[in-house]
């Protein structure tokens, strides 16, 4: 009895898994399972340290401006834009001493010609450090963590004043900083970037040269997790648990062509970086539980009559979402340092809550550390539609790098917002599911015998 208890077992996992003798599988539904946290990644987010981010904000704030315009002050007067520079990469490498050097310290110095913002040519310095991935056939995979490090006040053009700039975007800078911190204290896969950049107040200039950088030399860019504003202002209405993540749904870059099947399946709200907030939302779920700290998932390119440097790397095809605090003080931005009618006006850190940051640094840290351990995406994913039959019919190229040991099929009803289901695949290339693909989105991912999992793919449709 108890035999043919476990032949029965046996082949249920079978048929739930797939075949891989021919590379096929069928099942039934399933729900969206939350799986479990990996304990390496979990002893780096304990390692975020609020007083360590304070102290970074602190730091930044002292160069009294960190103007773009400021880049002709020498760095050895200790004030402007290039001290600022200087520390940061004195700091990454003190980080990188810690960890036996192992972070890659290294800057993308360029001179920005005049243009919107810039009056006259202006040099600019970015400031980023690598730590490669420890897989050799997944080390050129890279998740990159960013924020900017220039500052200003109430005058755009201003290179002179105090633009203290803790919040917009010191706090941003803290959150790369501290993730190069505790993360290069263990090993990934894939490789890791930790990016500051400059010029973004006066037009996104430092991340465009460097999203163009990547594009041009061929970098296999996965998801840029980019931070500005996440300083949680201690004002009223602030959600000290909510950190805003905002994603764009239709590709930047999009050809008319794809544009044209964009609208013709419904796929508006399924291009790579709304796919990589999902995933956002989908890590905050494994490490930090909803009572404490989450993401909200805004399914738009960015706010209102604002901007930032997650749309460089949109523009270059490269998933990228912003993170930003829940409700945002104007009062504490761009402003000039004084009081006017009882109101403090400036972006002091004073106004900073550094246990918010940290819990931003956290969720970006869980993010990029589960991406880099993850197997990469199923290549060339698609939907079979040569028939008109109602079960769909998944198949793909199998995961690069040789991580994967299986695959998920994950799908939802067209007006839901996230993924609501999912299905558990073998070594496979092909899955029959019994569900109509028009009433369904499904997405596929890859998953390895440890439970990590690579962003979804949805299909394209092949006749």
């Amino acid at each position: 009895m108890f035999k043919m208890k476990m032949i029965l077992f046996a082949m249920t996992i079978f048929w739930l898994t797939g075949s891989a003798m021919n590379g096929q599988g069928r099942v039934q539904a399933g729900s969206l399972p939350t799986p479990a946290s990996d304990p390496q990644i979990a002893v780096a987010l304990k390692d975020v340290s609020p007083q360590r981010i304070q102290q970074t904000i602190e730091k930044l704030v002292s160069f009294q401006s960190r103007h773009t315009l400021s880049s002709d002050v020498p760095a050895s007067t200790g004030k402007g834009i290039n001290a600022a520079a200087e520390w940061i990469k004195s700091e990454l490498e003190t980080y990188s001493n810690a960890c036996g050097g192992c972070l890659e310290v290294k800057t993308d110095e360029f001179t920005q010609e005049t243009g919107n913002r810039i009056p006259k040519p202006t040099k600019l310095t970015n400031v980023y450090a690598i730590l490669k991935g420890s897989d050799p056939a997944n080390a050129s995979r890279i998740i990159l963590i960013s924020g900017h490090y220039d500052s200003r006040n109430t005058e755009t053009n201003d290179a002179v004043g105090a633009s203290p700039g803790a919040n917009d975007d010191g706090s941003g800078t803290a959150v790369s900083m501290e993730s190069a911190r505790v993360l290069s204290q263990h090993k990934f896969p894939a490789t890791l970037i930790f990016l500051i950049v400059a010029g973004e107040e006066q037009g996104l200039y430092g991340s465009a040269h460097f999203a163009n950088m990547a594009k041009t030399q061929g970098w296999d860019i996965e998801a840029v997790l980019n931070n500005d504003i996440v300083g949680g202002d201690r004002s009223p209405g602030q959600d000290p648990h909510t950190v805003r993540v905002f994603s764009e749904g239709i590709p930047a870059n999009a050809t008319e062509a794809e544009l044209k099947l964009i609208r013709s399946l419904g796929g508006e709200n399924d291009g790579a970086s709304r796919q990589l907030a999902r995933y956002v939302a989908s890590v905050s779920k494994e490490y930090m539980p909803a009572n404490d700290f989450h993401p909200l998932a805004v399914f738009r390119r960015d706010r209102y009559l604002r901007g930032g440097d997650h749309t460089s790397f949109n523009q270059q095809g490269f998933a990228a979402v912003r993170f930003t605090e829940f409700r945002e003080n104007y009062d504490h931005q761009h402003q000039n340092v004084r009081t006017e009618n009882g109101v403090e006006y400036g972006d002091l850190p004073k106004f900073v809550d550094y246990t918010y940051v940290a819990n931003v640094a956290r969720l970006n840290a869980a993010t990029a550390a589960s991406l880099a351990s993850a197997p990469a995406p199923p290549a060339k994913v698609r939907v079979l539609t040569k028939a008109l039959v109602n079960d769909s019919t998944l198949v793909w190229e199998s995961s690069p790098g040789g991580l994967a040991s299986g695959y998920l099929v994950l799908w939802r009803d067209t007006g839901a917002p996230d993924w609501e289901h999912t299905q558990v695949f073998g070594n496979v290339t092909q899955a029959t599911m019994p569900l109509s693909k028009d009433n369904v989105i499904f997405a596929v991912q890859a998953t390895d015998a440890k439970g990590h999992r690579s962003i979804p793919v949805v299909p394209a449709p092949e006749r």
